[in-house]
């Protein structure tokens, strides 16, 4: 599992704090959890026992009381209630439950009656893993294989959906072998397929199909600890601390830095969310909107190896498993520098109670920078921590490339280890409020034109024919097919110069999906179809691929709601944009992946009626010593 780490320019990677005023925003408190704990639990007291916590987090409060309630800054007025909304599972049906911390009561207790699962827990994930060790037609294979059992580690992956009518709340467990090696993901146990209910916890399919050898150990290890020299060149320290101490400031959940100020909280799908983030204007004197909340919606990371034991791993990683829940506690000096403030994390376990996160992750600012590899090992409890991935790979009987002679699905990474090939589309809500929360979709078309009136000595230039997206079939965009510029403007408001002013976006890596649209992952993951997606203001629309991604049908995203093509010009509007990457595996990725990159900007077009940055004061310099030469 991975943590991931996000970024603002001022470097951000998360955090809870307590405080006697809270903002509407804030995410909930340990002890808010174990009111919520208690009140649900209180609910149901012949069957509280038998109750799972599958998801707690803030019911976040309708938009216009938020602005509203900000708009008076000054008022005695309290903040909106706080809720909470709970996700459970009990006698093996999904609650909707809306939680009033405020009067300690259910609002409201909804079963839910469609397609998919929700959010799993880490505990009921750690209970199906240990199934097989005590199974003992897995025994069997163990021994078959001339294993040694005390050696076999298990993990849990979902299942996805291909055309089921029916469906059972089920994992498949894969396993693998560690005997020499902390990296247990370079030694699959290939060919079983084990087949976990979660709600009876129990194995309910077998099946040993193929033996295959299991990858060496030899070469898998990443602990520094564990290699052998020889060893490349030191690397000197870079010290990246401010001489006048950090240029940021926090309260609560707000930071301040430079003219930017932003509010930050944690959840345990989303991970980081960042809100109402304003930027000071010099000229006019006052803190203008920009964001009002964004975050990542989903990462959509499938496998490309259609064969039995692999054509299911089409992984939704924060709709099945939460970004927050996957969240590790970051290393000081190895994932942040030494300016970095850290900042804790909360989530609700299964039974409800706070969970908490040290570290879970910290802010800093830096000019530039990344480091060169992380990863961390949650199967294997008190190994060295840390993470950019390692690659998923198959266990096969071929050592050399020139054995090979069908497709592989993949690259050879070592002897018997076929580094699969796969994607990551990483989906993001951006609710914009540009200057306001009436905005427009604005395609800037860069097209060529002919100079056929010998009126110059060129014979072509381009120019920018602009379109304001009306509805959200207008606002779908596949950013590969023609040069465009894409603007959120405020129709509304202008510079002194006549130009509406607006925030663009400028793109990061470009990779769109191969699968067929036909195809049943894709189906689940249609809202990757378009880079950039517009759609009017809707609270509940916040997830991607829908509020229950584990085993969905591809009935509840983000390319359905768009479906009704509802109007968007000079709306309260959401851009969803989508990063990818195809990742065709090399050497180089093994036995653990260098950090990979990627990222885009939001950058002002006409916000401001010019450069912001040229009253900005300099740091002051740093004294460094004299050098001859």
């Amino acid at each position: 599992m991975a943590s991931l780490l996000q970024h603002l320019g001022l470097f951000l990677l998360f955090f809870v704090s307590c405080h006697s005023q809270y903002h509407p925003l804030d995410s909930l408190t340990p002890s808010e959890f174990h009111q919520v704990q208690a009140i649900v639990k209180g609910s149901n007291p012949g069957s509280s026992l038998n109750m799972t916590f599958q998801y707690v987090g803030l019911d976040e409060p309708d938009k216009s009381i938020v602005l509203s309630w900000l708009s008076n800054p000054n008022s005695t007025t309290p903040p909106p209630p706080r809720r909470a909304f709970v996700i459970t599972r009990l006698h093996s049906q999904t609650h909707e439950i809306i939680v009033d911390l405020s009067t300690q009561s259910i609002i409201s207790d909804e079963v839910y009656g469609g397609h998919g699962y929700p959010l799993l827990t880490s505990e009921e994930q750690t209970a199906a893993s240990v199934l097989p060790l005590t199974y003992p037609p897995f025994i069997a294979s163990i021994t078959k294989r001339s294993l040694k059992l005390s050696d076999v580690v298990c993990s849990t992956f979902t299942v996805g959906w291909f055309g089921e009518d029916k469906s059972r709340r089920v994992l498949k467990i894969p396993c693998f072998y560690t005997d020499g090696t902390a990296n247990l993901y370079m030694r699959p146990i290939e060919g079983v397929t084990i087949v976990v209910d979660l709600d009876d916890m129990k194995i309910i399919e077998y099946y040993d199909r193929l033996m295959v050898p299991v990858p060496e150990a030899e070469g898998t290890e990443y602990r520094l600890s564990k290699q052998n020299p020889p060893f490349g060149p030191p690397l000197n320290g870079v010290s990246a601390m401010p001489p006048d101490g950090p240029g940021f400031k926090i309260d609560g959940h707000n930071v301040r830095w430079a003219n930017w100020d932003f509010h930050i909280s944690f959840d345990a799908r989303a991970g980081l969310i960042i809100s109402l983030a304003s930027i000071y204007d010099l000229q006019k004197g006052t803190f203008r909107q920009v964001l009002y909340r964004g975050h990542v919606s989903e990462l959509f990371v499938p496998y490309m190896d259609p064969t039995e034991e692999w054509y299911y791993r089409t992984y939704f990683d924060e709709g099945e498993f939460g970004l927050g829940i996957c969240t590790v506690p970051l290393q000081p000096m190895l994932d942040c520098p030494p300016n970095a403030v850290f900042m804790d994390g909360y989530y609700a376990s299964q039974d409800g109670k706070p969970m908490g996160i040290s570290n879970a992750f910290c802010i800093y600012e830096q000019e530039a920078g990344r480091i060169m590899w992380r990863h961390t090992e949650t199967d294997i409890p008190g190994e060295e921590v840390g993470l950019t991935g390692i690659p998923a790979v198959k266990g096969v009987s071929y050592t050399y490339t020139d054995q090979i002679k069908e497709d592989v699905y993949g690259t050879l990474l070592a002897p018997n280890a076929i580094g699969v090939n796969h994607d990551h589309f990483f989906t993001y809500r951006l609710d914009l409020d540009v200057d306001g929360d009436a905005n427009s979709f604005v395609k800037a078309n860069l097209e060529t034109k002919r100079v056929t009136d010998n009126s110059s000595p060129r014979k072509s230039y381009w120019t920018v024919v602009s379109e304001t997206a009306k509805t959200e079939s207008d606002a779908q965009i596949q950013l590969r097919l023609k040069p465009v510029e894409l603007i959120v403007v405020n129709p509304n408001k202008k510079t002194k110069l006549g130009n509406y002013v607006g925030y663009r976006l400028i793109p990061g890596s470009l990779s769109s999906p191969l699968l067929s649209d036909d195809d049943y992952p894709q189906i689940r993951g249609a809202f990757t179809k378009y880079d950039v997606w517009i759609t009017p203001y809707n609270k509940s629309e916040k997830w991607a691929g829908g509020l229950y991604m584990d085993q969905s049908r591809g009935d509840d995203t983000l390319a359905v709601w768009s479906q009704r093509n509802r109007e968007i010009e000079n709306k309260d509007i959401v851009l969803w944009y989508t990063i990818g990457f195809h990742h065709v595996p090399c050497q180089e990725d093994f036995p653990v992946m260098p950090t990979l990159s990627g990222g885009f900007e939001l950058r002002p077009t006409n916000f401001f009626e010019n450069n912001p940055v040229l009253k900005t004061k300099p740091p002051t310099p740093v004294s460094w010593p004299n050098c001859t030469h």
